[in-house]
């Protein structure tokens, strides 16, 4: 016979909602986060599901990263405002005309 294990265990592989309490952060925000590659995670079905070693080493890795000084952006052309071009007015017809 199976038992499921309690909700305050911590399992290798989670979902949304374990993660999200696992991080301390919204399961929207991580929702997100994951959409955009920003955390390890990888979908089974359609569901999310993290596996809490790989959430450990992203972890250490942004925190090591947080320690060191930033490498400075590549510099970018920045572009120059175009002129404004010239509008030739349509003529106007008078009130009351034909069509």
């Amino acid at each position: 016979m199976r038992t499921t294990p309690a909700r305050d265990e911590v399992r290798e592989v989670m979902d949304i909602r374990m993660a999200s309490d696992y991080l301390g952060i919204s399961p929207d925000t991580l929702y997100k986060y994951a959409s955009d590659g920003f955390v390890p995670a990888f979908k089974l079905g359609n569901r999310w599901r993290f596996k809490r070693s790989r959430l450990d080493e992203w972890m250490d890795q942004q925190s090591s990263q947080g320690a060191q000084p930033r490498k400075p952006e590549p510099h970018r052309e920045v572009e120059q405002p175009r002129k404004p071009q010239s509008v030739v007015p349509r003529q106007k017809r008078a009130v009351g005309a034909s069509r």
